[in-house]
């Protein structure tokens, strides 16, 4: 065992921080045009249509689930500065793409989806950073380390759309550099900026980012990544078995955690729009508003969390975390007697439509809304009449939303940090690269899932099926958490050589 020295200890550190940036800069990349492609994609396409946006949106994920376990699977074998570099440089070519789509004369929407999508594919090295982090911290640190990669993860998507949005001072047209065809506005200037910043971090990672690993009490050891300089005492505790029940367990569970965010960042515009009768400007103001105090509540709850988790443990507050993301769906749950306002689509002459079977159902403000002039130009506002559901389920209280925000807000980071610091202690001292892919993998696809649950269930079925459902798979996930509980143990407790 070598014991390590004040200049390994700061060198460690620097490279755990350009990690940290790394992350920050992937999540950036994501959130940094979310507000603009669909207007970008009209512009540049007019034959794309919503549900095209959609795939350009899950593209991301998509190419993030694929690169994942590629990415970790490299830098369980390589120098980690090589899946890095080459993620980072992709994501730059895929922005300067993304930047340069309006120039093809037409199939521009594919260009737009193939330039999201390698800017997922270069996100996939989130797989590799978590895996370094884990090598790179001890026992101690873990949990610390891996609630400062998660907040930083948020904060960056939390300032992707406020650099959108101070972007947006340069106006559609903008200026065009004409001798290399590029057209700066208000589209592509976020995805040029993205791709500087990627450029600083490749030039980071060269300069400041050097290979580290400590075993789980602290100790230096040799790293396989290692090109050579950086290497310690041999590591003598990487014998045993992983735990496979346990690292499926959390897979699962991590899988829940973000189908259930994701659940809730995709349905935040439509259900406030059909209970609260918000037009689409309204509803995309106050919710961005919403999601923007959340990301600062998820922030200042992943610094709370590495505090709390010295005292209580990880399993406790994971297990903690699910009940709070449960009680913030089931407060969701439809359980007054006023009905939401019903939105008539087709108004024609004045004339209200013949009475039918649900007309009792209907409150009086709703046969008013049909006097409006035929000619009227006002966005039609409410629960759609298309959505059967709208005319016999309770409407949704602004209170429960705003409570059941907050509540998810709480739960949703705290499962996020335990569920990776569970995971890198429960696979020890092994490489961690494609395991962390894996995870980064599960992940994407709940991303990719969720908006489609919830976009099935709740317009066919209504919020009472889609967040019941929603409760349901959460109870299978503290089921689950209660069986597996004893298993969730670090690699060097499991072993014997450290004590929990």
């Amino acid at each position: 065992d070598v014991v390590e020295t004040q200049e390994h200890y700061k060198s460690r550190w620097r490279s755990i921080w350009i990690m940290y940036l790394t992350m920050f800069l992937s999540s950036v990349g994501f959130s940094i045009v979310i507000m603009s492609v669909w207007p970008y994609l009209q512009k540049i396409d007019p034959t794309a249509d919503a549900s095209f946006l959609g795939w350009i949106i899950a593209s991301y994920s998509i190419g993030q689930m694929v690169a994942s376990p590629l990415f970790g699977l490299w830098s369980n074998y390589r120098p980690r500065r090589e899946p890095l570099v080459v993620s980072t440089a992709i994501s730059v070519a895929a922005n300067c793409l993304y930047a340069y789509v309006h120039l093809p004369h037409s199939h521009n929407k594919y260009y737009m989806l193939t330039a999201r999508a390698l800017v997922g594919f270069g996100a996939g090295n989130v797989a590799v950073v978590r895996s370094y982090i884990a090598g790179a911290t001890s026992l101690t640190e873990r949990t610390s380390a891996m609630a400062n990669t998660s907040a930083c993860q948020a904060v960056g998507f939390i300032l992707g759309p406020v650099f959108q949005t101070c972007f947006t001072l340069i106006g559609e047209e903008g200026i065009t550099w004409k001798l290399i065809h590029l057209q700066l506005n208000m589209y592509t200037a976020p995805v040029l900026f993205g791709a500087l910043l990627g450029v600083i971090n490749i030039i980071l990672i060269f300069a400041i980012f050097r290979e580290h690993r400590v075993d789980d009490m602290g100790r230096q050891c040799k790293s396989i990544n290692s090109e050579g300089e950086e290497s310690g005492g041999l590591d003598q505790d990487a014998e045993g078995n992983i735990d496979h029940v346990a690292v499926v367990a959390i897979n699962f569970l991590f899988f829940v955690i973000l189908f259930v965010f994701a659940v809730f960042e995709t349905i935040a515009t439509p259900l406030t729009m059909d209970m609260y009768s918000w037009t689409r400007k309204e509803a995309v103001f106050y919710n961005g508003i919403i999601l923007s105090v959340v990301g600062i509540e998820s922030v200042i709850v992943f610094m709370v969390v590495k505090m709390l988790s010295k005292k209580t443990g990880e399993r406790a507050i994971l297990h903690g975390g699910l009940l709070i993301v449960l009680v913030g769906f089931f407060i969701l749950l439809p359980w007054g007697k006023k009905l939401p306002n019903i939105q008539w689509q087709e108004i024609k002459n004045n004339s209200i439509p013949r009475t039918t079977s649900t007309e009792m159902l209907m409150p009086f403000w709703s046969l008013e809304a049909l006097q409006l002039p035929s000619n009227h130009t006002v966005e039609p506002v409410g629960c759609p009449i298309t959505q059967s559901w709208c005319l016999n389920t309770p409407m949704i209280y602004l209170a429960q939303y705003i409570s059941s925000d907050i509540l998810i807000g709480l739960g949703y980071p705290v499962c996020n940090v335990m569920s990776y610091t569970l995971y890198s202690k429960i696979l020890g001292p092994k490489p961690q690269g494609v395991y962390m892919g894996w995870l980064t993998a599960s992940g994407s696809g709940a991303r990719i899932l969720g908006p489609v649950f919830v976009s099935q269930i709740y317009t066919h079925l209504g919020p009472r099926w889609a967040f019941s459902l929603i409760c349901g798979v959460v109870v299978v996930s503290l089921l689950l958490l209660e069986i597996v509980y004893k298993r969730l143990i670090a690699f060097s407790v499991r072993y014997g050589r450290m004590q929990e």
